[in-house]
């Protein structure tokens, strides 16, 4: 591409390409004149064609030179057309971005409103959010501080009841106050369990021996005494054994301490034509209970062999019940008579019923039969009015005739 002035000339265009063919066939004719007038010494004959021919090439490089001002004329409203519609286009694309500039302010004003609308609401609800949430939080804190007042009595509660146990513990060391333990909890068991007429507190026996308590069963078997004991030192000696040596002692000790207490039992509270053949041995510890019949059943066994029963409180309150189950028993059997002529009396106000119902039904059916004879009679009273109000006398007189036949009016 050559620019010359104003004008613009592309190679690749047709007329373009023809101007510059015929510029080269002139440069090539110039040469061929120089050519021929170095070879001016040719002959005369070839001069003449050769005029003619430079001649017809000046034509074509005439025509060429026209062909030539056409084409840049061309070329020139070529470019001013592309002028005008370049500047067309920009005017519409400056139109163009005016509308979207003006639409995009829009959008975001319309935008930025909404922004406000939505961050107002999202302010608005997060006030009251953080409202509800200082309310709840308020809330949570007094029930917080119930519940630290509830911790505090319950501290409370705990240390009293350390002390409690402080105490138990103290209790249990003596050999008298765990003893006196012990009988506090069968009575509690005995007076929940049997009536208070049915047994005895520290009952003395022929022998002079004192009983915790003697139930008054009716013979068989007869009074049966209940005595507490509590063999705390070996059980705990056997819990803290950690050698098989502690372990030896502490069984061995338990096997003694609780084979003393049951020949003690035998011996005080087994009194032939007196008590019952057998008494119980209380212990006041379901864990003293479990390990003599879990690890010692031999000990169980020497007492069904003295005739000494061992109970825990559960199965004290259940020998209880079925204790007072055989005095209701006899109780009942002693009011046997005191029972029959209750029945006897029963009976006889049955009979009295009965009468007075038969009676009342006799008197029912004779006031049935008077209810009877009152409708009939008002029935007949009915047709008569029924008849005078038609004046039908001489019905009436027939009827009054038969009526007088019969046995007179009624």
């Amino acid at each position: 591409m050559i620019t010359i002035g104003a004008t613009v000339l592309d190679f690749n265009d047709p007329a373009v390409l023809a101007g510059a063919v015929a510029l080269a066939l002139a440069l090539l004719f110039l040469v061929l004149m120089i050519v021929a007038l170095r070879r001016a010494g040719r002959t005369a004959n070839m001069i003449a064609p050769l005029a003619q021919q430079v001649q017809y090439m000046n034509q074509r490089v005439q025509a060429l030179g026209d062909g030539q001002q056409q084409l840049s004329g061309g070329l020139t409203g070529v470019a001013e057309s592309q002028a005008a519609a370049q500047a067309r286009t920009l005017q519409l694309m400056e139109a163009r971005l005016a509308e979207v500039s003006g639409r995009m302010d829009a959008n975001l004003r319309e935008s930025a409103a909404r922004t406000a609308q939505v961050m107002a609401d999202l302010s608005e609800k997060m006030n009251q959010n953080l409202a509800g949430s200082a309310t709840k939080t308020a809330q949570s804190l007094g029930e917080l501080q119930q519940r630290l007042q509830t911790i505090d009595k319950a501290q409370a509660n705990i240390e009293k009841l350390s002390g409690n146990v402080l105490s138990l513990q103290d209790i249990l060391s003596n050999k008298q106050t765990r003893g006196a333990f012990g009988e506090i909890q069968l009575h509690d068991i005995v007076g929940k369990a049997l009536p208070k007429d049915s047994f005895t507190w520290q009952a003395t026996l022929s022998n002079g021996r004192r009983a915790d308590c003697l139930i008054h069963l009716p013979n068989p078997p007869g009074p049966i005494v209940i005595d507490s004991k509590f063999p705390l030192e070996a059980y705990e000696a056997l819990r803290r054994a950690s050698t098989d040596h502690e372990m030896r002692t502490a069984v061995a000790g338990m096997r003694t301490a609780v084979r003393a207490h049951i020949r003690a039992i035998s011996e005080k509270y087994i009194l032939e034509g007196e008590t019952a053949d057998g008494a119980l041995m209380f212990l006041p510890s379901e864990a003293v209970y479990a390990e003599l019949h879990a690890n010692f059943p031999e000990l169980v066994r020497d007492g069904f062999a003295a005739r000494v029963w061992i109970v825990s409180p559960t199965t004290c309150m259940a020998t209880l019940n079925t204790m007072r189950a055989i005095l209701k028993d006899a109780r009942m059997r002693e009011q046997t008579g005191a029972i029959r002529k209750t029945l006897k009396h029963l009976h006889r106000d049955v009979e009295i019923v009965v009468e007075r119902v038969a009676k009342l039904d006799l008197h029912f059916t004779q006031a049935r039969a008077d209810l009877d004879g009152i409708g009939t009679a008002a029935e007949r009273a009915g047709k008569r009015a029924a008849r005078l109000d038609n004046f039908d006398f001489e019905e009436l007189e027939a009827d009054v005739s038969s009526v007088a036949a019969i046995g007179g009016p009624e």
